[in-house]
C-alpha cells in the first residue's frame, strides 16, 4: 500500500488559524467574526494582525451570522468562528434564512466537532452538523483530514462562490498530507488502491481507514482508500468508479450513521450501483466526556472497528 507518514500530530484548528491569517493578508475583503472563543479557534494571530477587520460578538452567535451575511452585501468574505455545536444548532435558522436562502458569501468554519472533542462531554461534541448543514440548498460541506489539508480547505473557501460549512476539530491528530497539496472542493482524494472493498472516510478517521488498511493488508484483503473530504458537492464519479471496482463499502466518520458520509454514499448507491455498505459511525446516542481515543474505541470508531466492518462487508459481497 501506499506509506503516509505522521508528519508530527498537530491540530486541525491550527491549521485553519494559520490559513486565515494568511488570507487576511492576501485579501483585504477577507474578514474574521468569533464568538467569545478566539484562541480556541486560532483566529487570535488574525484578530492581532488586522483589528479593523475582526469582530469579536462575543457569546451571541445568531448575531454572529447575521452580521456575516450583511457584511457579503459590501462585498466582504466574512469567516465565522465558533464550535461546531454553536455553529450549526444553535443558529440553524439564521443559517437557513439569512446565508443559505440567499446564498450569501458567508464562511461558516466549525471547531471542536465530533467525539474527538473529548473531556467537554456530550453537550459540546456534535455529531449531527455535517447532516443539518448538508440538508440546506446551497451550502458547501466540507470535513479535512489533519492540520495541511485544514490549512489548504481553508485558503480554498475564501475563493469559492456561496456558503460553505468547514468543519474541524481540537485534538492533536496524525499530519500525513503533503503540504500545499492542492485542495479541490468537491474531488475526492484516492489515498491508496485496491481491489477488495473501499474504505470512504472524512476527517480524523481518514488516519484511522489508513491504519485499518495495512492491517488489512496483512491479512490479504487489499482495500481502497478514498478521503472524502467534501461531503457536498459528493464526487459521484470517484464514488462509483471506485464501488464498480471493489463491489463493496465502508464508511468511516466521527459522526452519527444518519445524515452524515454514509448515508450521502448509500443513497448514491442505491440510486445508480447497488452495493452492500457498512458504516462505521456514531449509531443513534450522545456522547460523554472521556479521552479522545478511548471515545472512538467505545462508540466503535476505533481501527479494528473498520477492519471489521470490511470483513463483514466483504462476506456480504460474496
Amino acid at each position: 500500500m501506499t506509506e503516509y507518514l505522521n508528519q508530527g500530530s498537530k491540530d486541525t484548528r491550527s491549521g485553519f488559524g494559520e490559513a486565515l491569517l494568511e488570507l487576511g493578508k492576501q485579501n483585504p475583503n477577507v474578514v474574521a467574526l468569533c464568538a467569545d472563543l478566539t484562541g480556541s479557534l486560532k483566529m487570535d494571530a488574525f484578530a492581532a494582525g488586522f483589528p479593523d477587520r475582526f469582530i469579536q460578538v462575543g457569546i451571541a452567535e445568531a448575531n454572529m451570522i447575521c452580521i456575516a451575511a450583511g457584511m457579503t452585501i459590501g462585498g466582504k468574505i466574512p469567516f465565522t468562528g465558533t464550535f461546531a455545536n454553536f455553529s450549526t444548532g444553535r443558529v440553524y435558522d439564521q443559517i437557513r434564512q439569512s446565508v443559505a436562502y440567499s446564498n450569501k458569501n458567508v464562511k461558516i468554519c466549525a471547531s471542536h466537532a465530533g467525539l474527538t472533542l473529548g473531556e467537554d462531554g456530550a453537550t459540546h461534541q456534535n455529531l449531527e452538523d455535517l447532516g443539518m448543514m448538508k440538508m440546506l440548498p446551497n451550502m458547501t460541506v466540507i470535513n479535512p483530514c489533519d492540520f495541511n489539508q485544514t490549512k489548504a480547505a481553508t485558503l480554498a473557501i475564501a475563493t469559492h462562490p456561496g456558503p460553505v460549512y468547514l468543519r474541524f476539530g481540537r485534538p492533536k491528530w496524525p499530519n500525513f498530507t503533503p503540504p500545499g497539496q492542492p485542495f479541490v472542493i468537491g474531488r475526492a482524494m484516492l489515498l491508496n488502491e485496491g481491489t477488495d472493498v473501499t474504505i470512504f472516510a472524512i476527517g480524523h478517521m481518514v488516519w484511522n481507514a489508513l491504519q485499518a488498511c495495512k492491517t488489512l493488508e496483512e491479512q490479504g484483503i487489499r482495500a481502497e482508500v478514498i478521503n472524502v473530504h467534501t461531503i457536498k458537492p459528493l464526487d459521484e464519479e470517484a464514488i462509483l468508479a471506485s464501488v464498480t471496482k471493489t463491489g463493496c463499502v465502508v464508511t468511516a466518520e466521527e459522526h452519527m450513521r444518519n445524515g452524515g458520509l454514509g448515508d450521502s454514499i448509500a443513497q448514491l448507491l442505491v440510486r445508480k450501483h447497488p452495493a452492500p455498505v457498512e458504516m462505521v459511525a456514531v449509531n443513534d446516542t450522545f456522547g460523554e466526556s472521556g479521552k479522545p481515543e478511548e471515545l472512538l474505541k467505545k462508540y466503535g470508531l476505533d481501527v479494528p472497528d473498520i477492519v471489521a466492518a470490511a470483513f463483514r462487508v466483504i462476506a456480504r459481497k460474496q
